[in-house]
């Protein structure tokens, strides 16, 4: 269930908008836009529970699911230090912004594949404060995102192109080599 808060609509609207075509590249550059303008809105503000960091795990919080796109928008709350191994986005476009504290997202590009091991290579790390946004689109959506601030927690706004509830991981087998592994996801509640 998605919840509910001040500017809802406003968020909704400017994602449908956003979202009206079939490019990925123009529908992402549309969506970061809009999701700086967002930021800045004062009539949307996020419900109080996204700004509660789990001690554990960082915490995915549905906002709203469109039924006719089937895109998605989640907020994402860092604990201090927290972070995720390195993924990939189901094949799906993202668009992902920074509304609260700061996150560091290093991408890495897939040089080499034999079955489910993959040559993951690092090529550039961001650290990015409130504000900033970015996209992925597919091959080139692994990455890792981190809270780097050992104090504060952060809250990052994510678009999906559908309802991301599984993605892959990679884990380290060695020299830039990488298991590839299903993982389910699941959502927090308020």
């Amino acid at each position: 269930m998605s919840l509910d808060f001040p500017g809802k609509q406003i968020m909704i609207d400017q994602v449908t908008r956003a979202t009206n075509g079939d490019c990925p590249k123009a529908i992402t550059d549309c969506l970061r836009d809009a999701l700086c303008e967002m930021i800045v809105d004062k009539r949307i503000c996020l419900p109080e529970c996204v700004y509660d960091a789990h001690p554990e795990h960082y915490c995915r919080r549905l906002l709203h699911r469109d039924p006719a796109s089937g895109c998605t928008i989640m907020a994402m709350t860092w604990g201090p230090g927290q972070g995720t191994p390195i993924h990939d986005h189901a094949g799906m476009w993202c668009v992902e912004a920074v509304w609260h504290g700061q996150i560091e997202v290093m991408q890495y590009e897939l040089t080499e594949r034999e079955a489910d091991r993959f040559r993951l290579e690092p090529r550039t790390t961001m650290r990015t404060g409130v504000g900033s946004a970015g996209s992925l689109i597919p091959p080139h959506e692994y990455h890792t995102i981190a809270n780097p601030d050992a104090h504060q927690p952060a809250v990052t706004i994510h678009i999906y192109a559908g309802e991301m509830d599984s993605c892959c991981v990679f884990a380290p087998v060695g020299n830039h080599w990488y298991e590839r592994r299903a993982r389910q996801l699941s959502l927090d509640a308020a």
